[in-house]
């Protein structure tokens, strides 16, 4: 897969993760699929978590895809975004949630460590750059190689900045739908499937996203858990202990 995009330079001392990444498939009918959670994650709450076990249910009764592996990708300090701490705190962060939450997702620091802001379809190329390179894919018993399909996952208020031009290139949302895919966790008060409906390239390339319903709604904000922890208000079970620590001891919020 390729797109306009060029900056895929691995900041110094970096290597890609790999240790929780299934190296065969179980059922080698099916396309081995990886997830990759792009955002903010300052801090990483169990709602981060949760989204990818929800994704994970839906993958399991579409009978599609194997699910081999999944990362989160914070971003980059460039990105500018209002409660932004430093990128080395929110992958320490990140790495803290899965070590202790999970045996199958990892945290990638090429995004958050570059030297310059990366765009996601950019992040979505290097992940295909790593995962289906040379010595990619997943071999299976004939001895074919199979490419490692990957795909966004994302929150559905995500959908909604879609449409803002100035947040998203056409050519980009192309790419990411077009050539990878989507994930969409449905959040409370988003009308999804409406705007699947009322966007060109959403509707264009609805095939490739799928959109999984929350049986369990989770609103849980990281724009709030800054604000308990400003306030000096408890966050406990909010989000994993690990990573409570890691706030408190780095004190970080408090401004």
């Amino acid at each position: 897969m390729t797109s306009n995009s060029t900056n895929l330079t691995a900041p110094r001392g970096y290597s890609f993760p790999r240790h929780r990444l299934a190296t065969s498939l179980k059922d080698e009918t099916k396309i081995p699929l990886v997830l990759v959670a792009c955002g903010s994650f300052s801090p990483i709450t169990y709602l981060h978590l949760r989204m990818f076990e929800m994704a994970k249910d839906h993958i399991v009764e579409n009978e599609k895809f194997e699910l081999i592996g999944g990362y989160f990708s914070p971003v980059n300090d460039n990105y500018g975004k209002d409660g932004l701490v430093p990128a080395i705190h929110r992958v320490r962060m990140c790495e803290r949630a899965v070590e202790t939450t999970s045996n199958w997702l990892m945290v990638d620091p090429w995004e958050a460590l570059n030297p310059c802001f990366q765009r996601t379809a950019v992040v979505l190329d290097h992940f295909d750059t790593e995962l289906n390179g040379p010595e990619g894919g997943i071999r299976v018993s004939n001895g074919e190689v199979k490419p490692i399909r990957i795909m966004l996952l994302a929150g559905g208020d995500l959908i909604k900045s879609f449409g803002d031009p100035s947040e998203w290139e056409s050519s980009d949302l192309d790419h990411i739908l077009g050539d990878f895919g989507c994930y969409l966790i449905e959040r409370t008060g988003t009308d999804v499937w409406g705007f699947l409906l009322s966007h060109d390239i959403l509707h264009q390339h609805r095939r490739n996203v799928f959109v999984v319903k929350q049986l369990i709604h989770n609103d849980i904000s990281s724009t709030k858990i800054r604000l308990f922890v400003k306030r000096e208000m408890s966050i406990k079970y909010l989000l994993p202990n690990a990573v409570i620590d890691y706030i408190y001891d780095s004190r970080l919020y408090l401004d």
